[in-house]
């Protein structure tokens, strides 16, 4: 019975949040808004990055506006009516009126989501973003690899249930603000970089941000790694988590 316990309770739990979600959304009377950001280097595919994701967060009845330019940004009127920012855009610019947009609005209680280089590598010379993410890409030892994910914290909504799994990707080797929440990891074997043998690194977490909340995962090279259900399950508990409570 404590077996069948340990293995339902989880369930059950991540069902009872989910259907709060769910439910504080059908009586909120406005639904939730989501901002999608796509561009930047093509190599991690930002168009089908939206064109995966844009589908199912219509499916949870969300209002999804998407754009392929950063203006939006530094649209003050705009932006303060987003729940959940979801970026994929790897490298390229940002002004500082649309960095400042950006930031303002994830202060005030915006979500922001993303994953590999769509968040954790954008934007490398803005620091102010940097300290807004709570990482940064630094090398992926060996390009792509298999490796495994292991999962640190299995209480968090995000995580419950999830077990440990392996991805076939660029295994990120990151620079990671020591505040935040750590939910899962993967560990350097020093095959492809002998002087990182044994680094437990970071590859999902989440951190606050002001109001807003951030949710982040180094997984995501290709659209071949969300075919790993584990992989897709915690982006979309993420997503959801991320998304500003009731104003």
């Amino acid at each position: 019975m404590k077996a069948i316990s340990k293995i339902l309770l989880p369930a059950f739990l991540f069902i009872f949040i989910s259907f709060s979600f769910i439910s504080a959304q059908t009586s909120n009377s406005t639904p939730k808004s989501v901002l999608v950001v796509y561009g930047g280097w093509e190599g991690h595919k930002p168009e089908e990055f939206k064109d995966l994701f844009v589908p199912w967060l219509k499916e949870q009845g969300f209002e999804v506006v998407v754009s392929n330019s950063l203006d939006i940004y530094a649209d003050k009127e705009k932006m303060k009516n987003f729940d959940l920012i979801l970026q994929a855009i790897t490298m390229g610019t940002i002004t500082k009126e649309q960095e400042k947009g950006l930031i303002e609005a994830v202060k005030n209680g915006a979500g922001l989501a993303g994953c590999h280089g769509g968040l954790g590598d954008s934007f490398r010379s803005n620091t102010s973003f940097l300290f807004m993410v709570g990482g940064q890409f630094a090398a992926h030892p060996g390009g792509k690899v298999k490796y495994q994910v292991n999962i640190e914290d299995h209480n968090d909504p995000i995580t419950t249930g999830i077990k440990d799994h392996y991805v076939n990707s660029e295994q990120y080797y990151m620079l990671v603000d020591p505040g935040v929440k750590v939910l899962a990891t993967t560990t350097f074997t020093g095959e492809h970089a002998s002087w990182v043998d044994g680094v437990k690194m970071p590859v999902v977490w989440t951190k606050s941000f002001g109001k807003g909340k951030v949710f982040y995962s180094s997984i995501g090279h290709s659209m071949e790694d969300f075919e790993v259900y584990e992989v897709m399950e915690v982006m979309k508990r993420g997503f959801l988590w991320a998304m500003r409570d009731n104003k």
